[in-house]
């Protein structure tokens, strides 16, 4: 073998101060151990975010980012109007595998994404008030009858009575 050869590729034995492989996979197995935080069971929530990681101001959310690998640049377009902005993986470095050197925070063909909590508020106020409105209008389409028919009332009451209440959904075992 030549001179140049051995002084070009490196040494295939290793050194007699590196940790062995029982060693290895112990620091291994502890950095693994602390990453996950005690989250080693199936049942929990992989998309939680921890309330206290989010800057005051803001809300965090999680959208779609891709379908099958696919991403649909008018949906993205949509969220940037909507006010929403990637969430920047330097920010929180623990959500990505460790020597990530990407920009954003991503999961499953999902994106943790940020933006204004006032934005957030108006936006779910302006939803409630069209849920209510859609609501509304189909309580006045139960009790209005189309021109040219009997009226909906049987002797002063109305035909369709629609009752509304909340209560406690049963959460299974």
């Amino acid at each position: 073998m030549s001179d140049d050869f051995k002084k070009v590729r490196p040494s295939m034995r290793p050194e007699a101060a590196e940790e062995s492989p029982r060693e290895r996979a112990a620091r291994r197995a502890a950095e693994v151990r602390a990453h996950r935080e005690g989250s080693m069971d199936d049942g929990t929530d992989e998309f939680f975010i921890e309330p206290g990681i989010i800057p005051d101001g803001w809300t965090y959310e999680w959208k779609v980012k891709t379908i099958l690998g696919a991403e649909d640049p008018a949906h993205q377009v949509k969220l940037a109007r909507d006010g929403w902005e990637p969430v920047p993986s330097s920010r929180h470095p623990e959500m990505m595998p460790f020597g990530f050197s990407g920009n954003e925070i991503t999961r499953k063909g999902m994106i943790l994404m940020e933006r204004p909590a006032t934005i957030t508020d108006e936006v779910r106020q302006l939803e409630a008030r069209r849920a209510r409105l859609q609501v509304k209008a189909k309580e006045e389409q139960l009790s209005a009858a189309p021109a040219g028919t009997f009226e909906r009332s049987n002797k002063g009451s109305e035909m369709a009575t629609i009752k509304k209440g909340y209560s406690a959904m049963p959460i299974p075992e």
